[in-house]
């Protein structure tokens, strides 16, 4: 990729995230003046010197001997005052931003496909919402205020320089070409390396994230050192990438001024030789001396930014790239407040992305409303695949699903999923009260007493009246506070609370021992009944009474009928069967 091609994308990513800034122009423009006056006093300090040292120390003129003090307290007092209104209007204005765009990363993350985040790490997600933004923060105050001041600063300074002697200030000016090639040099290091430390950064998390949700398995494998060491190899790059980037950022600064020493000391030397300049003034060049020598700081600084810039920008492109990131299709239009509960698959295929054989094929079968309908198979056959073309987790590639008559692609997503409800064997709890994880389908429109009578139907209350708060009692992050029988049941509950029209359950008591299991089941078979039902089966006994048994293999539906049916025909399902009587009673 060239420069230049480089160098547009970078200005195209600036200019969006300069959008960003756009809401808060008043307190830009606000912060902007007092970065101009912070510049005009600098340019300000350099032209006192002339008045400072002919006027005082030459000619000894009492009217300037008397304001001069006056007016250098003055500078300073305009300028302590505009570099905190600069500062603080960059911040109020920086915050703003990375709070607007914390929350449309985190609102366009909630709408993404569940393929995304089948192919992309949490951690990497999450370091984008964090890390990546945090450093946009830079690019968007800091950056943007030094632009502001220094460039002034060194307009204004320049100027005057020309003002007092043209010769002197074009000799200075001399080293803008060289340090424009150096800096061109040290940016593309700069994006180079800021690349490579994100994606560090990213390693670093997941490792750490992998690590700790998987204590148990570290633990009883013996993997530690394995982990250890892992992490050690992720640790170190990244070490090495920081490393390569502060070498960067410490040159940076100092090469530039190195540069800028040549032409101080040439004005130096002619300034100083009567034969070339006899004409100049102690103070005029005391004003030019303090010109240069405030230009030194302000180049400094301009060029130190280009680290934080182009750490930004790679930053912005990470960030950009995930707002980018397509959503699920929702273009529906037929709405559907309540379904009857008819289901009908047409010939449904299923083919991921990146691979080719198909998940499934040619699949079809029709649910009548209150029906049950169980999908067993051995694992791989496509079950789960199934059921989520459904509430359309994944797209079907070719054939289609119709509820009610309605193909689903034509009702609004969230009206789809208010259809139905899930209870998996992968239990969700978020780290909130009993109460709340109970009415995550209905938070803010539902009932106290709601509430109980769900956690009643599901047997729940009998140890939720044991914790310390009872419904109000905080279950930990993910439910790691309850067992795993009673992480089921809050999830049954939370079922049961939403009045949904369909019920999809994933082995739903595969997590409970033989006493909660029964104490579930009967709740489960009351709610199923007055539903359209779909269900996942592992366990076959849990099934038997199910309408209708649909059997997978290889994506395609091999089998189809009543557990008494499939038995008597000798299959698919009888064989399974008897592989799970054997397994269970030796």
């Amino acid at each position: 990729m060239s420069v230049a091609t480089d160098n547009r994308k970078a200005i195209q990513v600036y200019r969006r995230l300069l959008g960003y800034v756009k809401p808060y122009w008043h307190g830009f423009a606000f912060a902007a003046v007092g970065l101009i006056v912070v510049a005009a006093t600098e340019t300000g300090f350099a032209a006192l010197m002339k008045p400072l040292l002919d006027g005082t120390f030459v000619e000894k003129d009492p009217e300037i001997i008397s304001m001069m003090p006056l007016l250098l307290i003055g500078i300073f007092f305009i300028r302590g005052l505009a570099g905190f209104v600069s500062t603080y209007g960059m911040n109020w204005v920086g915050r703003n931003v990375i709070r607007d765009m914390r929350k449309e990363m985190f609102d366009h993350i909630l709408r993404l496909p569940i393929s995304f985040f089948d192919n992309t790490s949490s951690s990497h997600i999450t370091i984008k919402l964090i890390n990546h933004v945090e450093q946009i923060y830079a690019a968007s105050t800091n950056v943007i205020a030094v632009v502001i001041r220094d460039t002034l600063s060194v307009i204004g300074l320049l100027g005057w320089m020309f003002y007092l002697n043209w010769k002197l200030a074009l000799v200075f000016l001399t080293i803008g070409p060289v340090i424009a090639v150096l800096i061109r040099f040290i940016s593309r290091r700069f994006s180079t390396i800021s690349r490579n430390i994100q994606r560090s950064m990213g390693n670093v998390l997941h490792t750490v994230k992998e690590a700790i949700e998987g204590q148990r398995v570290v633990k009883i494998f013996g993997g530690r050192q394995y982990e250890s060491a892992k992490f050690n190899t992720v640790n170190e790059y990244n070490r090495q990438q920081q490393m390569k980037m502060a070498v960067t950022n410490a040159m940076n600064a100092p090469v530039v001024q190195f540069v800028a020493s040549f032409a101080l000391a040439l004005v130096v030397f002619l300034a100083t030789d009567q034969s070339i300049m006899p004409d100049i003034s102690v103070g005029t060049f005391m004003s030019i001396m303090a010109a240069m020598m405030l230009l030194m700081p302000a180049l400094k600084r301009l060029t130190s930014i280009n680290g934080p810039l182009q750490t930004g920008i790679v930053a912005s492109q990470s960030v950009f790239a995930l707002l980018d990131t397509p959503t699920e299709p929702d273009t529906g239009t037929v709405a559907l407040p309540k379904a009857v509960g008819r289901l009908e698959y047409r010939d449904v295929s299923l083919r991921y992305p990146g691979y080719q054989e198909p998940a499934l094929r040619d699949i079809s079968f029709t649910v009548e409303p209150g029906e049950t309908v169980a999908f067993v198979g051995r694992s791989g056959s496509g079950k789960s695949t199934l059921v989520n073309l459904l509430p359309r987790f994944y797209e079907l590639t070719d054939g289609q699903i119709l509820l009610d008559g309605h193909d689903i692609r034509d009702i609004p997503l969230q009206d789809l999923r208010n259809q139905m409800t899930l209870v998996t064997q992968q239990i969700t709890l978020f780290n909130d009260t009993i109460a709340n994880n109970i009415a995550y389908g209905k938070l803010g429109a539902v009932t106290r007493e709601a509430i109980v009578a769900a956690a009643q139907a599901a047997n729940a209350m009998e140890f939720i009246e044991k914790m310390p708060n009872g419904l109000d009692t905080l279950v930990g992050e993910n439910g790691v506070l309850l067992s795993g029988g009673q992480r089921q049941r809050i999830a049954i509950a939370r079922a049961l609370l939403v009045d949904a029209p369909f019920l999809i359950l994933d082995e739903a008591t595969s997590a409970l021992d033989t006493e909660s299991e029964r104490l579930v089941q009967t709740a489960l078979e009351n709610l199923m009944r007055q539903r359209t039902t779909l269900v996942i089966a592992h366990r076959l006994s849990t099934i038997e009474g199910a309408d209708r048994i649909i059997v997978l293999d290889g994506g395609r539906i091999v089998e189809n009928g009543t557990h008494q049916e499939l038995l008597a025909r000798g299959g698919h399902y009888a064989r399974l069967y008897r592989m799970q009587f054997q397994d269970n009673h030796p």
